[in-house]
Order: C-alpha cells, then sequence, then structure tokens
C-alpha cells in the first residue's frame, strides 16, 4: 500500500488533496506526451546520427588514404610544408531550435576552397585530392555535431522526462489515491458516529419527554 500524505483528516485537507491530483494527473497526461515526442524525435536523430558517422568514418578513411599516398609521393618533409598554408576558408553559423523545451543546435558549415598555394608543377596531382578529400571531412563536420549533440540533449531530457513520469505514476498520484481513499473513510466513519449519537440523543429526549408527560398524567 502506497505511503498516506501526511495531512490531517478533514473535509477541507480532502477538498484540497482532490485538487492537487487533478493537477498531477494532468501534469502526468503532459508529461507523457512529451515524453512520447521525445522518443520519437530521438528515434529519427539515431537513425540520422548513425548514417552521418557512417558517412563521416568513410571520408576520414578516404582522406587519411589520400594523404597517405601523398606522403609517398612527395615525402614527410614537403608534405609539412605544402601544409602550412590553409586549403579553405570555413564559417560557421550556429543556430538553436526547440524540441518540446529542450535547445538543440542547427549547425551550417560552409567550406571554401582557397586558391592554390604551390605551382601545379612543384607538386603531384595526389596532394590535390587530399585536399578535396579533408574539405569533404570538413563539410559533414557540422551536422555531426549537430546531430550527436542534439542525440545527447534528447537522451538526456528524456531521462528525467522518464524519471518525473514514473515518479507521479507509481509513487505521487497513488499516494495522493490512497489518502483520499483514507480521509474519506474517516470522514464517514465519524459522519456514521455523528448520526448514531444523534439518533441516541433523539431516542433519549423522546423517553425523557413521554416520562415527563407520564409524570404529569399521574
Amino acid at each position: 500500500m502506497p505511503e498516506l500524505l501526511n495531512v490531517p483528516p478533514t473535509r477541507s485537507a480532502l477538498l484540497r488533496l482532490r485538487q492537487e491530483l487533478e493537477e498531477a494527473r494532468r501534469g502526468y497526461e503532459l508529461l507523457e506526451r512529451k515524453r512520447e515526442v521525445l522518443v520519437r524525435e530521438l528515434m529519427e536523430m539515431i537513425d540520422d546520427a548513425e548514417a552521418t558517422q557512417a558517412e563521416a568514418r568513410r571520408r576520414f578513411q578516404a582522406a587519411y588514404q589520400a594523404l597517405t599516398e601523398v606522403r609517398m609521393r612527395m615525402g614527410t618533409d614537403r608534405l609539412r610544408w605544402v601544409s602550412l598554408a590553409p586549403a579553405a576558408a570555413i564559417q560557421t553559423q550556429l543556430t538553436l531550435r526547440s524540441v518540446m523545451g529542450v535547445l538543440v543546435p542547427l549547425v551550417h558549415m560552409d567550406v571554401t576552397p582557397l586558391p592554390l598555394p604551390y605551382g601545379l608543377g612543384d607538386t603531384s596531382a595526389s596532394l590535390d585530392e587530399a585536399r578535396r578529400r579533408w574539405q569533404d571531412v570538413a563539410a559533414i563536420l557540422g551536422h555531426l555535431a549537430e546531430v550527436e549533440t542534439t542525440v545527447w540533449r534528447l537522451a538526456r531530457d528524456l531521462q528525467k522526462t522518464q524519471r518525473r513520469v514514473n515518479a507521479l505514476e507509481y509513487v505521487l498520484i497513488p499516494q495522493y489515491e490512497a489518502t483520499l481513499a483514507y480521509i474519506s473513510s474517516v470522514l464517514e466513519e465519524q459522519e456514521r458516529e455523528a448520526f448514531v449519537q444523534a439518533k441516541q440523543v433523539k431516542q433519549r429526549h423522546a423517553k425523557q419527554e413521554a416520562e415527563d408527560e407520564g409524570e404529569q398524567d399521574g
């Protein structure tokens, strides 16, 4: 049996607890709808995150393979010298959107290749391929950060929401219901006792009146 709330078994407490129970039930319904939306949104974002992670791994693998090819053709020292110059300009724009009160990011990255800092005759064609591959990596990093952060924030808020739903469903609402049932039974018992006492008083009063009338007739 749920633990009873620490309130006096009075009619005013009964009315107050009934109102609070209705509010708790409405809160439970709202939280349950929020939980359902979060679960649906999280499942969609997990699919997106898994696809984005797979694509990012593919791009990283291709970029490292291209870099290995450049190192073999040009040598490590020459590659380091060429790599000192930036290959692209990256602009990042971050905005926020709300999913059932949870702020999640929208990340847009614009990768603009810069002019080649070296002559075509001084380098291998594999260097151009490596530059392109690493620019492909940079282009997906914004979306990767977006989906991973969104999944993490939605999952964290879903856990909090689930705990609150469970607390209402399995602890607070049963406590209110049990306390209301207890107070109702106490008040009903008091009413029965009051009724019995009133009836006894009435009977004694009627008996007394009858005895008084008998004495007067005598």
